[in-house]
């Protein structure tokens, strides 16, 4: 089935008709949710008010375990039984880390880690209770090939990446290669692919016994927040110190004389939480399912996008926004956002937000996220409202 583009923008009709005259090109950022995810909030409601109490038997063997279905699905796991859910991927981190039994672990990691962590792992390295290695992402042409080497000369306790890096968008094309390249056995490998996860076709399978995996419904899955995701392979991180009462549900492992996990990724789970995100999670997979868009088709889609919307600028008089100032530069892999560089970068922001046109920026990068919502001819209004903002200049 070919995905009908005007039918797909229709299915955000809350979202995009709430201003119709805003033009949202933050889909990495906080990427509008489908009409359907409406329903299924309604829906999370609904099973409180009849069941109460005994909702928590619907939401955890019914909602979750379809939407962790999905979840297996897109990545290419076996299974689900891998998959532990958190609110948000900090959570994770934490657990993470108190599964290290050294007093000071060594961790290895690069300069372009998401907030979640690089704030995290700095405040602890500040406090002397970490020793970190950090590889740098540019020079984006053999970032790979030096991560690679870093990795092979690792024997520390943690090694932490992302799959694309949220700073520039530049995306590692061959995670295997990178996990495979960790020589001991006992070191955590975790990949955070928040911004690759349902924007680049992902496939697990290789390394699904060797590396964690973190994501989240907020971004490119347009479930919102609260619904995020470890994958945990066996064998590695057994026993987090840092645990939640959920972790003693279903199957326990044998250990008489010490507090008992459960088996899988349910060993990762923490304690009560909102489930409202995996009723969203799943309604928003299934109609990606119904109206035929794959991790494929959505990364195609949004290729095209953003090769005629460079175009488009580097055509306009203006200076601020073009190949020239992107990174990483043309022909790198990359997410599903452009990356700008430019000291002007809030000012570029507050210019277009005139212009009814929603951006981010992180420090001197002002970035432009693109999804399954927008058309051709929303690109072009989109180099016409940036060519309108720098008009002046």
């Amino acid at each position: 089935m070919t995905p009908d583009l005007d039918a797909t923008r229709a299915g955000f009709s809350r979202f995009l008709g709430s201003k119709p005259d805003r033009l949202h090109v933050a889909a990495h950022s906080h990427h509008p949710w489908p009409d359907v995810s409406f329903e299924a909030q309604q829906r999370a409601w609904l099973d409180a008010a009849e069941l109460i109490d005994q909702k928590w038997d619907r939401v955890l063997g019914e909602v979750i375990p379809h939407a962790l279905a999905h979840v297996a699905r897109q990545l290419s796991l076996p299974g689900t039984d891998s998959l532990a859910v958190a609110p948000n991927t900090h959570e994770f981190l934490l657990r993470l880390l108190s599964c290290i039994e050294r007093p000071v672990p060594r961790i290895l990691t690069t300069d372009g880690e998401f907030h979640s962590f690089s704030r995290q792992i700095a405040r602890l390295e500040e406090a002397g209770r970490v020793i970190v290695e950090r590889v740098p992402v540019a020079p984006w042409e053999d970032f790979e090939d030096r991560l690679a080497v870093a990795a092979a000369a690792f024997e520390g306790e943690l090694f932490y990446f992302s799959q694309c890096f949220f700073n520039s968008g530049y995306a590692i094309e061959d995670l295997a290669r990178i996990v495979r390249a960790v020589p001991l056995a006992e070191t955590l490998v975790v990949i955070d692919g928040y911004h690759g996860f349902m924007a680049r076709p992902t496939d697990l399978s290789a390394v699904a016994g060797r590396a964690f995996y973190l994501a989240g419904g907020y971004k490119y899955a347009m479930a919102g927040e609260g619904c995020c995701f470890l994958h945990c392979p066996d064998g590695h991180g057994e026993r987090p110190v840092n645990t939640g009462w959920y972790a003693g549900f279903g199957e326990l492992s044998a250990r008489p004389s010490g507090v008992p996990y459960a088996r899988g990724g349910a060993r990762f789970l923490g304690a009560t939480f909102d489930p409202s995100g995996w009723y969203r999670f799943g309604a928003v997979q299934d109609w990606l399912q119904a109206t035929g868009w794959s991790v494929p088709a959505i990364h195609e889609h949004v290729a095209a996008l953003q090769a005629r919307l460079l175009a488009a600028l580097d055509a306009t008089a203006q200076r601020a926004l073009t190949s020239a100032t992107l990174l990483p530069p043309p022909g790198i892999t990359r997410g599903h956002f452009l990356t700008f560089e430019s000291d002007r970068a809030a000012d570029l922001h507050q210019r277009f937000l005139a212009q009814k046109v929603i951006t981010d920026y992180r420090g001197d990068r002002l970035r432009i996220g693109l999804g399954i919502y927008h058309r051709d001819r929303d690109i072009d209004e989109l180099a016409a409202r940036i060519e309108a903002a720098l008009a002046d200049e």
